[in-house]
């Protein structure tokens, strides 16, 4: 996800509702810098919007002590974990939140410890060739999808959203660094939330369950979280169509507005 997409459908809407808000692309990722390209790592994301409330900080007419975040998919998990120890963030707005960390080990077939062994000795070749080895992380195409098998309307419509004119853009590439993998299958986004992160929350969920596992994530959260202020199900909608079907992204943006209003 860069910039352009999902994180602009709801930026320029809170705008429209006079709520002041900041879209930027992570390190290593779309037009940011940071070496190397493609790399998700999940520390330094949390160090990202840090980094993003430091520039806040500095801007007439932004007042420091009224900052809220707002994280959409693994950005609301990302999100979470930087609010439990980064306290300038007051409210925290999410949006069909994933762990990425749960959400990365669940894949792994034989068992996140023998993806981290495979992943070593990955390294190990990487390092000696001094070839970076990438993956996608969705096929680039519905026909390839349906080559592996993969025919599930989440996967569909991710593939729909990202990689087609519905939702593509040039600075997303769709490849992931496979040095970064290692630390997805350690991270765990809501480690300590139930304990630090005391901010007001909003979770907004898709009312249909699919296969991305936000639901589950979200409602997790939810009854982990020490504050839990504003719980909303859209019903009828999925998880990629949160994304940018103007009813329910309007929807969800009304809900944010009144929570952001009331807890900033």
């Amino acid at each position: 996800m860069v910039q352009e997409q999902i994180g602009a459908n709801y930026a320029s809407r809170l705008s429209a509702r006079g709520i002041a808000a900041l879209v930027f692309d992570p390190a290593h990722q779309g037009q940011s810098g940071g070496e190397p390209r493609d790399l998700e790592d999940p520390y330094r994301r949390g160090e990202d919007i840090s980094y993003a409330i430091d520039a806040l900080s500095t801007i007439r007419g932004i007042d420091p002590g009224r900052i809220g975040v707002l994280g959409i998919c693994a950005g609301g998990g990302y999100a979470v974990h930087t609010a439990r120890t980064d306290h300038r963030i007051k409210a925290v707005g999410t949006v069909v939140p994933g762990n990425i960390g749960t959400s990365f080990r669940s894949f792994q077939p034989d068992g996140a410890p023998a993806a981290l062994d495979t992943l070593a000795d990955a390294r190990t070749e990487e390092t000696r060739s001094g070839e970076p080895a990438r993956v996608n992380w969705l096929p680039d195409t519905l026909e390839d999808a349906a080559a592996l098998g993969l025919t599930d309307i989440d996967t569909t419509q991710a593939i729909t959203y990202y990689r087609t004119e519905r939702g593509r853009n040039d600075h997303s590439t769709n490849r992931r660094l496979t040095r970064g993998d290692a630390l997805l299958l350690g991270y765990d986004a809501y480690h300590l939330a139930d304990q630090l992160m005391t901010q007001p929350l909003q979770v907004i969920l898709a009312g249909r369950i699919g296969t991305t596992g936000s639901y589950e994530s979200g409602m997790q959260l939810w009854k982990l979280a020490p504050n839990p202020v504003d719980l909303m199900v859209i019903d009828g909608a999925g998880h990629y169509e949160m994304y940018d079907v103007p009813e329910y992204v309007d929807a969800a943006v009304d809900r944010l507005a009144d929570f952001y209003s009331n807890n900033l």
